[in-house]
């Protein structure tokens, strides 16, 4: 039996001595189903202000709102409590919560980080996830550690390189893992290129929108050379240890395709100095003959984002300019066609991407564009934003559950690798 969490207003958190929890699928909340884990090394409980915790009765199974608790001698109102995760884990449930109408006094929008249904178990806290990269090279042990400094500041006076000026922000102050890679000098390195986008996602990463919370990063302001690029990109697949690549396109950027000539040329530059390590990019895939010249050029990898394979859907949430979900699908394939290995980096929000008919079509894409990975990543943003945007568009039917959804694609595509993180050249065609 799995306990009902709750916190005061400092943030200290409690069980109740007899509710259960509660957790949410899409707008509706639920027993939640499904073992939950032990909450994973570098996951962490959080509160969610002006939410109030919703349980369950243990003998009639009835949902209540929690509003007013006593602990000891104080008397206050109670505020819900869900989980974050650490990389490589990918949520099945959100949490449970009450609150007032978005944007009203006391509820405000929640910054973007992916929320998971949690409790407390017989021997700690739990949260509803599933464990679906299980490689150890993006353990938060090994990351943030205390010669990171140093080893930024090492950089920073051997090279002016505006990229490293940008990177050095992102590991220190942002926490980012592939650009604390890039000082490190191990596995996926990071290469921002693009200060502009072409979509105008709702949650942006790098570019607060008005109305909703702070980006959790600062966009890069200035787009760098082809040769700052490069520089960076030939010195870390020269040298790194591990699974060696480098990758365009990151959280603290636009859409890295609008530079594909930038980007082309680096490559090449890059491929002048070594033959060593993948090169990748992560993108939106909106412009198809874009990908074909960076495969040209010597890319070996793409990773094309979606939240969906519902056009409505989809122009919900990325609200693309001079694109849509149909170019997307024909970089897909051009990327294919080019030899490149595709993964999809798919953004998965339970009881909106498990829909029945959301699986289908998402299975039917999967098989036509001859997808070699899904990176199956929890939307970040809060949950009340997205079903606001998702409750009356893509595909509909019951939800079946992350884990059918991720079982449906395995069984659409044989082979398919499904995880959380790119794959080096020496790693690709081994299942997670």
């Amino acid at each position: 039996m799995f306990r009902l969490l709750f916190a005061d207003d400092k943030g200290v958190v409690y069980d109740h001595p007899h509710l259960l929890a509660a957790a949410r699928t899409g707008g509706d909340v639920v027993r939640p189903s499904g073992r939950p884990l032990p909450l994973p090394e570098g996951g962490a409980l959080c509160v969610l202000p002006g939410r109030r915790p919703v349980g369950l009765d243990p003998e009639t199974g009835e949902q209540v709102v929690l509003r007013e608790v006593t602990v000891g001698r104080r008397t206050f109102a109670p505020v819900a409590v869900g989980a974050t995760l650490p990389p490589g884990y990918t949520r099945t449930l959100l949490p449970a919560a009450a609150r007032p109408p978005l944007g009203t006094a006391g509820a405000p929008i929640l910054p973007q980080w992916a929320y998971t249904a949690a409790a407390l178990g017989p021997d700690g806290p739990v949260a509803w996830a599933l464990h679906t990269d299980r490689r150890r090279h993006w353990d938060p042990a090994t990351h943030s550690t205390p010669d990171l400094p140093t080893l930024v500041e090492e950089r920073l006076s051997s090279s002016d390189n505006p990229v490293y000026r940008q990177l050095a922000r992102c590991a220190l102050q942002w926490s980012c893992f592939t650009a604390q890679n890039t000082f490190y000098g191990r596995d996926e390195g990071a290469i921002p290129a693009s200060s502009a986008c072409n979509a105008r996602c709702v949650g942006c990463l790098s570019e607060t929108a008005e109305g909703m919370p702070p980006s959790s990063h600062d966009r890069i302001l200035r787009a760098p050379s082809a040769e700052e690029m490069a520089e960076v990109g030939a010195a870390h697949l020269e040298t790194a240890t591990g699974r060696t690549m480098v990758s365009f396109g990151q959280g603290c950027e636009g859409e890295p395709l609008l530079r594909w000539k930038e980007i082309a040329r680096a490559i090449r530059l890059v491929r002048e100095r070594t033959a060593r390590g993948s090169i990748n990019v992560n993108t939106n895939g909106s412009l198809p003959a874009a990908v074909a010249a960076l495969a040209d050029a010597g890319l070996d990898a793409v990773r094309i984002s979606l939240n969906t394979a519902s056009p409505d859907l989809y122009a919900a949430y990325y609200r693309p300019s001079g694109y849509g979900l149909a170019d997307v699908e024909r970089s897909m394939k051009v990327a294919k066609g080019k030899g490149l290995y595709l993964a999809l980096n798919l953004l998965l929000f339970p009881g909106v991407t498990d829909r029945e008919v959301e699986v289908e079509r998402l299975c039917a894409l999967v098989r036509r564009v001859g997808a070699d990975q899904v990176q199956a990543r929890s939307l970040a943003m809060d949950p009340d934003v997205y079903w606001e945007i998702a409750r009356e568009r893509g595909g509909g039917g019951a939800a079946l559950g992350v884990p059918a959804l991720l079982r449906a694609l395995r069984e659409a595509r044989p082979g398919l690798v499904i995880g959380n993180f790119a794959r080096g050249r020496s790693e690709r065609g081994r299942a997670a």
